[in-house]
């Protein structure tokens, strides 16, 4: 085998399209966090570049931790499971049969998550939110056992179609010759250390995915398998779809301008306090004042001279430095602003109330939904259609009809729907008690209707918990009777259920009556 038709061939043919944006996602690093994309050629003894200012590796972890919270938060499924609507509504003939459902639903949705958080997945998943910030691209490997393995760009391959679709996945990891079999690779004993390539193969058919890892252009026995198209443990991500292209694009090199002027300000500021802050004293060499003595004079002692013959060297560079100080400040606040940073929410003043932190908050975090859109297509469904496959095929869930029953992401741009309704509702509560009146707005708003709705858009099911109509007015007559018991006593109640009776009576025998 040689040139494409080997998964080396294919990998080098692959990386040509590759390398305009692993140069921008090295750049992107450098200006954040060197060691997430390496330079060509690195290893143990590559020295890193060290930037002058932190803004761009805070932001990075600042925003990454943010998106993992809403991407896979704790304590809470980030997916459901939902029933087609005509199998549903066929089960809800039966009697309890549409809670028991979704009891069973539910069962397996916290089986999931708990498998999510046994498998530590939320390590790599990090990792992964990380490299999509800054380089835009990355692969998640979801093998049967165990938790998962991130590829960084420069790790990896990936060819897709026009719509976007992955027709190939290429990569390529350094290996010791003792972790593979002998024939393929001799053992070399003058170099027994000789690390060697090993190539995995992953491409799609018609109806399957087919894989096979090479080694010097030869097949690993037992290597070959197929999963199915929509239950692939290899999952590339990507930060942004771009028609036409087989990776996206990163979020930090939409501000990389932003992030080069802070870099070299904050350079030349730095560089240049260090010179101000360096003292040099100049004589006179006509004056009366010699340098030996000045240079050699402790503290405290006298000499003789004149003050006139000595002056201290200075870079009259005050109004310079503040002018890039003040560019520094404005870069600084828009990329605090980008980055979701909480010192940028708040604004200059000494009274700032809760309510503007939490709106600006809110309008910074909606303006990433269309990267919550493509993560959860690309990330989160996959990872369900996975962990499911993996959790099926090991006992420990039901086999599903996958046509019936289909994963739905409820985190991410739908959480943020949720979040606008409920910020609305509560706009209009507040609005109008305050224009008004707290009167008017009880008598104008329905209350079930309100709560409902609220409990809807926190994403909670408020069956059981909020009282029907009926349950009110049955609380509210129990306690009617209460109060009269306690006013009347026990004889009065005995007047009132006589007088009560007959009307009770009659209204029974008049429906007990047949019709005429």
């Amino acid at each position: 085998m040689s040139g494409t038709n080997t998964a080396a061939g294919r990998y080098q043919q692959l990386s040509s399209s590759r390398q305009s944006f692993l140069d921008r996602a090295r750049e992107a690093a450098i200006l954040t966090i060197p060691t997430l994309v390496p330079p060509d050629g690195h290893g143990p003894q590559t020295k890193y570049y060290t930037p002058y200012q932190g803004i761009g590796a805070r932001g990075v972890n600042n925003l990454g931790a943010k998106l993992l919270l809403a991407l896979l938060p704790p304590n809470s499924p980030f997916f459901r499971l939902m029933v087609d609507d005509f199998t549903l509504e066929e089960m809800t003939k039966q009697e309890g049969m549409r809670a028991e459902v979704e009891r069973a639903l539910n069962k397996i949705e916290r089986s999931v998550m708990n498998e999510i958080e046994t498998t530590a997945l939320r390590v790599p998943a990090f990792e992964a939110i990380k490299h999509l910030i800054v380089a835009g691209n990355g692969l998640l490997y979801m093998p049967r056992q165990g938790g998962a393995r991130f590829f960084r760009l420069d790790r990896f391959v990936v060819h897709r179609d026009p719509m976007g679709n992955v027709l190939e996945i290429i990569t390529e990891e350094d290996v010791a010759p003792d972790a593979l079999p002998e024939a393929l690779v001799p053992k070399d004993s003058k170099n027994p250390q000789k690390i060697v390539k090993l190539y995995t193969w992953v491409r799609r058919e018609a109806k399957a995915w087919k894989i096979h890892q090479e080694v010097n252009g030869v097949t690993i026995p037992k290597s070959q398998g197929s999963y199915p198209l929509d239950k692939s443990p290899w999952i590339p991500l990507r930060w942004t779809q771009v028609d036409g292209e087989d990776y996206g694009r990163g979020y930090v090199e939409e501000y990389l301008g932003d992030l080069r002027s802070l870099e070299g300000l904050s350079k030349a500021i730095v560089e240049g306090s260090a010179a101000a802050a360096r003292i040099l004293l100049l004589v006179n060499p006509n004056g009366t004042t010699k340098a030996k003595d000045l240079a050699e004079a402790p503290n405290g002692s006298v000499r003789i001279g004149n003050k006139e013959d000595v002056t201290v060297l200075g870079l009259e560079k005050f109004n310079d430095f503040r002018i890039a100080l003040e560019t520094v400040d404005r870069i600084e606040s828009r990329l605090g602003f980008a980055f979701l940073l909480n010192t940028s929410v708040q604004r200059a003043g000494e009274r700032v109330t809760a309510e503007e932190i939490r709106f600006m908050a809110g309008e910074l975090e909606t303006a990433l939904g269309g990267s919550y859109a493509i993560l959860s297509q690309e990330f989160q469904l996959p990872l369900v259609n996975v962990l499911m496959d993996r959790m099926e095929k090991a006992k420990r869930l039901p086999a599903l009809p996958k046509d019936l029953i289909k994963p739905s992401i409820i985190t991410g741009i739908e959480a943020l729907g949720r979040g606008n309704d409920l910020s609305k509702l509560d706009s209009l509560v507040i609005g109008a008690a305050q224009a008004l009146g707290p009167e008017a707005v009880a008598g104008a708003i329905n209350a079930d209707d309100y709560m409902k709705r609220r409990a809807t858009a926190l994403g909670m099911d408020a069956t059981g918990l909020i009282k029907t109509p009926e349950q009110r007015a049955a609380e509210q007559q129990q306690a009617m009777m209460q109060q009269m018991m306690d006013r009347l006593g026990p004889k009065g109640m005995d007047i009132v259920r006589d007088q009560l009776k007959p009307e009770t009576e009659g209204g029974a025998q008049a429906q007990a009556a047949p019709a005429e």
